[in-house]
């Protein structure tokens, strides 16, 4: 039966998920247009027990349990497990501190931190999905180790989402003919989703905050680089033992349409091109600040963010015209995985707000004996540091975890560069590497293993997942913690 690209509909349920949230939250409190004449909310973290978090954990729990114990509700009801855990949560805040309150924290998170996020993955996820790597691409040890390579220095100069997205098809493609290709899957995602984009603040999203702060733009490569060599140089050697061992025990299989004369080539090349265009929107949004901002509900909304996120969607539109749609399709291009991450990250959006709250309220939150084990004797503890803001980063958002210990360090970016560059490379490094303990842990982590699964990949379950992470990528962090924290 031919497959059709139906292009309009998700595109036009991704915004409706977007429009929906924000028009639901609006509407809440009337006359909520004209609110920015008084005083924000204010809300204190430090208010707030441990219990507040329960249904962000819940939320993770889903995840984790519901697709093996209930796969076939899961598979058409996850989005309303989603909204039930963020409502779980916003109901009884609203009932506790009002609804005034509880408008404000939600139209904050979705204006200043969904919306931004969702736009730019569905902005790579449509450019890189229009890029067709073809010719014979065979999943040998050597040729998937390369494509690591290649995806782990990419990581670091295009984000770890747009090295993500355009490289798992291909890693896909080239391995659709052996029976083990599980690991390949999971060490991409520790790689090129994750330690590749330690380099530079666009790489990802917690340097690119410390960049805004006012950490120099080399800082970060200068100094991560021996950190991100050490443990992409592990792991890659890792990845090409065992991959051999496994392609030995496959028989070293060929793919039936093998062509040894077929040459490599691209297909939609313009994508790559507008590729260049979403980085150059997000550096953008960075470097101009032309001092106008939009209230809404007394969240602020700049306008170097809102032409950011209109140009990232212009590329987006771009890419869908300008690339062939038979090309998308020969690439098993489909909407599923960008609607499954709109949907259970809105929810965890929403359910982590009073997670973030906490441990933003430092030493006088509930999680005060977390903070004050940074520190002792008025001197920062960077093995600390790097271990909390990485087990932290691996379940929250690591783009606030990285702000809250980097404020907790002093907040002054001149400072931590030059009288305490280790500590800031602590949480620069936690932030980073870590996220890769889970798949929730960094934005591409989660679209990696639906574009895996839809091609027919077997993954791991959430805490299956972290078997790999525990028995693989803690080790190379102990390694990291002897030499450059102790």
């Amino acid at each position: 039966m031919k497959r059709s690209l139906d292009i309009a509909t998700p595109v036009s349920t991704t915004v409706a998920i977007l429009a929906t949230v924000v028009t639901v939250a609006v509407t809440l409190l009337p006359g909520v247009a004209l609110a920015s004449q008084g005083g924000a909310p204010h809300f204190d973290g430090a208010v707030l027990g441990g219990l507040w978090a329960a249904p962000f954990a819940c939320m993770l729990l889903s995840i984790a349990i519901l697709p093996l114990l209930a796969p076939h509700f899961w598979h058409h009801h996850f989005g309303k497990v989603a909204a039930f855990w963020a409502l779980a949560f916003l109901v009884p805040f609203a009932m506790r501190f009002g609804m005034e309150l509880a408008v404000y924290e939600v139209l904050h998170t979705v204006l200043q931190e969904y919306v931004p996020f969702i736009i730019l993955l569905l902005a790579l996820f449509t450019v890189a999905g229009g890029v067709r790597l073809t010719g014979s691409l065979v999943g040998t040890p050597g040729v998937n180790t390369l494509l690591l390579g290649i995806g782990t220095v990419l990581a670091s100069w295009m984000g770890t989402t747009g090295a993500a997205m355009l490289l798992i098809r291909p890693l896909l493609r080239a391995n659709a003919h052996r029976r083990y290709k599980v690991h390949s899957v999971v060490f991409f995602i520790f790689l090129v989703a994750n330690v590749g984009g330690s380099l530079t603040p666009l790489g990802d999203p917690p340097l690119f905050l410390g960049f805004l702060k006012g950490v120099s733009f080399f800082w970060t490569t200068t100094h991560m680089l021996p950190l991100m060599l050490l443990v992409s140089g592990l792991l890659l050697a890792v990845f090409l033992a065992l991959d051999t061992v496994l392609y030995a025990r496959e028989g070293k299989p060929v793919p039936p349409s093998h062509d040894g004369d077929a040459r490599l080539g691209i297909e939609g090349g313009v994508n790559l091109l507008l590729l260049t265009g979403v980085v150059g929107a997000v550096l953008l949004s960075g470097f101009w600040k032309p001092n106008v901002e939009f209230t809404v509900y007394h969240v602020g909304v700049e306008l170097q963010n809102i032409v950011r996120d209109v140009l990232l969607l212009g590329i987006a539109g771009l890419s869908l015209q300008l690339t062939d749609p038979r090309s998308r399709l020969e690439n098993d291009f489909s909407w599923g995985p960008i609607l499954e991450v709109a949907k259970l990250f809105g929810g965890i959006f929403v359910s982590m707000i009073p997670a973030i709250a906490i441990l933003k309220a430092g030493e006088n939150g509930a999680l005060r004996p977390v903070i004050q084990m940074v520190t002792h004797d008025g001197q920062p503890v960077d093995m600390m540091y790097f271990w909390l803001s990485g087990l932290l980063s691996s379940f929250l958002d690591n783009a606030p975890t990285y702000l809250v210990f980097f404020n907790t360090a002093g907040g002054d970016a001149m400072h931590l560069m030059h009288e305490l560059p280790r500590t800031l490379l602590a949480i620069s490094a936690g932030s980073v590497f870590m996220g890769a303990n889970t798949y929730i842990g960094n934005a591409p982590n989660f679209m990696v293993r639906s574009i895996a699964e839809e091609q027919g990949v077997k993954m791991p379950s959430f805490f299956g997942y972290m078997a790999w992470s525990c028995g693989i990528l803690v080790p190379s962090f102990i390694l990291v913690t002897l030499i450059f924290f102790l």
